[in-house]
């Protein structure tokens, strides 16, 4: 908001350095303007300014006719031709003539000619200019209003995702307590106070890494990762739940040399994510494999399972926080929902993508692909900097 309100200071500020300049021109604006030609009374360097910020920019001459509009403008359908389409904002420029003073007002616009089409919220702030024009500045508050539901959605599953194991976790230490003397009572509800407070441990990290995601910027100290060495430790780490499952966890071996620019941590979590759900989702006696292949400069680490494979229809959605496909499976294996988002939102923070391979009873193939780090280049431009 303030960037757009110093924006427009700006604008109409430009407009009134260059008096001298537009006195010169005054006679002739006033026949142009006889003439029912419009005459803009702003500078190549301001039009140059509204032509670069990302937002609406209309001007109206001192009969309300459009002399200057943007694409957006129409699609918004703040403009028609040559004159302005939303009533309210009309009425802002009528009370604007009258009082001469800025202002400042959130509109809902209808997009479309019909009343039933979808509504954007549009921030809108008007000026006047010189010789009876009118700026108008019009910000689409769509994106931040989607960010904000987000936001909002997210806090509201968390609270309910926690609410489960904590309220299982008191319930099953109360009963410990209340059959302390029934030692078979209280192994039995231990192993499910250990299930459910590892649960709650698990959803609590993955929290934790979605939070270091949404920072500004998650990659401020990039390192070279050796995808290799990466793999090497997730099977390491995943190697005691594949024992636990009676999965056979294997790793290409192939030295692939591959490499990218990252951060180690978080595309450790990310793969790590997807051989946890491999193998939480695949049968006892079934196999988890991993591989890395290198081509076109882009660095490719595959997760296969023979798990019971995801419906076409649920595969644009698992990366979404908090779906799953199979709520009641996913919580019997100790899933949180938020892995795969997880992987998705380190992808991108790399410049990369995930993708997904699954058809029901033949498994699934998730496919982290990153940029390949050129190694020799970076080193060449160090030595010549060192020269």
């Amino acid at each position: 908001m303030p960037v757009v309100s110093a924006l427009l200071g700006l604008v109409v500020g430009a407009s009134g350095v260059w008096g001298a300049w537009i006195s010169e021109r005054s006679r002739h604006r006033e026949e142009l303007l006889a003439e029912g030609a419009p005459a803009l009374p702003l500078e190549p360097g301001v039009l140059s300014i509204l032509a670069a910020v990302p937002y609406t920019a209309i001007v109206l001459n001192c009969r309300d006719r459009v002399v200057r509009a943007d694409a957006n403008a129409y699609a918004y359908g703040l403009v028609k031709e040559e004159s302005l389409a939303n009533l309210e904002l009309a009425e802002i420029v009528e009370n604007l003539r009258a009082t001469g003073t800025v202002v400042e007002q959130e509109l809902e616009v209808i997009r479309g000619p019909f009343p039933s089409g979808q509504t954007i919220p549009v921030m809108v702030r008007v000026a006047p200019l010189r010789d009876g024009y009118v700026l108008i500045l019009a910000e689409n508050l769509s994106a931040s209003r989607r960010l904000e539901q987000t936001r909002r959605d997210f806090t509201a599953n968390v609270s309910h995702e926690l609410k489960t194991p904590v309220g299982a976790i008191q319930l099953l230490s109360e009963t410990i307590e209340n059959n302390a003397d029934d030692p078979e009572y209280v192994q039995q509800f231990a192993r499910s106070l250990r299930k459910e407070s590892k649960r709650l441990a698990n959803l609590v990290s993955d929290i934790i890494d979605l939070s270091r995601l949404e920072v500004p910027d998650a990659l401020h100290e990039p390192e070279l990762v050796d995808v290799d060495e990466l793999i090497q430790n997730v099977t390491e780490m995943q190697s005691v739940l594949a024992a636990e499952k009676q999965i056979s966890l294997v790793a290409s071996s192939k030295n692939t040399g591959a490499a990218v620019w990252g951060d180690a941590d978080l595309l450790t979590t990310a793969v790590r994510n997807l051989v946890d759900n491999a193998i939480r989702y695949s049968e006892s006696g079934g196999s988890v494999s991993m591989g890395v292949t290198v081509e076109d400069e882009l660095v490719r680490i595959a997760v296969v399972d023979q798990g019971p494979g995801i419906p076409a229809a649920e595969q644009d959605r698992i990366f979404e926080r908090f779906y799953r496909v199979d709520p009641g499976r996913s919580r019997a294996t100790g899933g949180t929902g938020l892995g795969l988002s997880i992987v998705k939102h380190v992808a991108m923070d790399h410049g990369g993508t995930v993708s997904v391979w699954s058809s029901p009873g033949r498994g699934s193939t998730f496919t982290l692909v990153l940029p390949q780090a050129r190694i020799e280049d970076d080193f060449d431009r160090m030595d010549e900097k060192e020269d």
